[in-house]
């Protein structure tokens, strides 16, 4: 879900993000690994475990396979803006298999927070540095420079602490999540079924197959159903039918009337 005017130049590897005044609010999952610099404004990061903000100048990690809210901030008249290194499961698999077994610390555990802020250094100053001339240009950088930065970046962290070396070449199966429990707690939310799939870490058609093991409903009509549940049970509670229809995640009131109606005999507006 997202409440967002950001702008994105997305090249692959590199990303320079920004957006006009404001604040925006999204609910990643982080399907990759991703080192950014906060250009302006700030950046609160927050998991089930923990908080992390970071401001103008900072550095931070975002590991893979996390579910996080990431709310953006302007500072005052400054947009927010931000560059961004994503580091993808082929190119890391291609750096790995150029490292010497001697390179790889033993007994080093990876990273198990979903954001660690990384203190500034002469070696990442001088990386997003190279950058910082397409953030606003509008110039697009070549594949080579792209190519050069992220080697440059993965040498970076690696260099940062050896935790970085088991997070970043953990080459096992894609996360995936528990589908009820995670529509449990997001049914209410404006998401569509091509969300719900990559944020439990599917493709749409193999969410559809889980799904189907779970409940002899389809993943649209459990949805529909939940909300409905919920819905009654607000209007229980004395919610009007204009909030509720909206709380629980249906966007016309009409369908809402119509759905709510053939499931208990009667309106909304007269359930009690």
């Amino acid at each position: 879900m997202k409440l967002s005017n950001e702008s994105v130049r997305d090249h692959e590897s590199v990303i320079f993000s920004c957006f006009m005044l404001g604040e925006t609010l999204q609910e990643h999952r982080l399907s990759n690994h991703s080192l950014v610099l906060v250009c302006d404004g700030e950046i609160d990061i927050l998991d089930k475990n923990s908080e992390v903000t970071v401001k103008k100048g900072e550095y931070v990690f975002l590991k893979r396979d996390c579910q996080v809210r990431i709310h953006k901030h302007s500072a005052g008249e400054i947009p927010y803006s931000a560059m961004s290194i994503r580091f993808k499961r082929p190119a890391l698999r291609i750096y790995f298999r150029q490292l010497k077994q001697s390179d790889l610390p033993s007994d080093v555990r990876s990273l198990d927070t979903a954001a660690t802020k990384i203190e500034r250094n002469l070696y990442l100053d001088s990386l997003f540095l190279s950058l910082r001339p397409f953030l606003n240009s509008g110039q697009e950088p070549s594949q080579e420079f792209i190519d050069m930065r992220f080697t440059e970046a993965l040498g970076c962290l690696l260099r940062t602490a050896p935790a970085f070396y088991p997070t970043l070449f953990d080459f096992n199966e894609e996360w995936k999540i528990d589908l009820l429990k995670f529509m449990e707690e997001h049914y209410t939310k404006d998401m569509s079924m091509e969300e719900f799939a990559i944020y439990t870490g599917r493709s749409l058609a193999t969410f559809k197959r889980d799904f189907a093991k779970l409940s002899a409903l389809t993943p649209q009509k459990w949805l529909i159903e939940r909300r409905l549940i919920k819905a009654a049970e607000l209007l229980s509670k004395g919610m009007s039918v204009s909030d509720t229809y909206i709380q629980v995640g249906f966007h016309n009131r009409s369908h809402f009337t119509k759905l709510f109606t053939a499931k208990y005999n009667c309106p909304p507006s007269m359930w009690k």
